[in-house]
């Protein structure tokens, strides 16, 4: 039997592979709630460059995760959206932000605040 071309320790790494890093799992949680233009998800993350945004938007796109959609109108517009297997990650990432927001409030109690409710909210109120 021929070995394996990839060796994992465990499955969470495979998966860490794809959506790990600082923005990966922040730009996949707000495209679960439906599809994003770059200037949404760089209002909605201000503190990422425009070459990381478009970074991590290809690398997702390339592993499937999120695919691109290009209109043909003037000027152009984008836009991001989960594809079937990237919405497969919904309730990994809402568990990661339940599990946040419970580690938040335990570890700083009313002294921390997450931001992307807010911002969640303000945008919901703009679609």
């Amino acid at each position: 039997m021929p070995e394996p071309v990839k060796q994992y320790n465990t499955a969470v790494e495979a998966t860490l592979e794809v959506i790990g890093g600082k923005w990966k799992p922040v730009i996949l949680f707000f495209l679960t709630f439906g599809k994003k233009r770059n200037g949404e998800l760089a209002r909605l993350l201000p503190s990422i460059t425009q070459k990381v945004l478009t970074q991590q938007l290809k690398e997702l796109e390339r592993d499937g995760i999120i695919q691109r959609i290009v209109y043909n109108e003037m000027p152009p517009r984008v836009e991001y959206e989960l594809t079937p297997y990237g919405d497969s990650l919904k309730e990994i990432l809402h568990a990661m932000c339940r599990w946040g927001d419970v580690h938040v409030q335990r570890t700083y109690g009313e002294q921390a605040q997450i931001v992307a409710h807010d911002r969640l909210s303000q945008h919901e109120k703009n679609i």
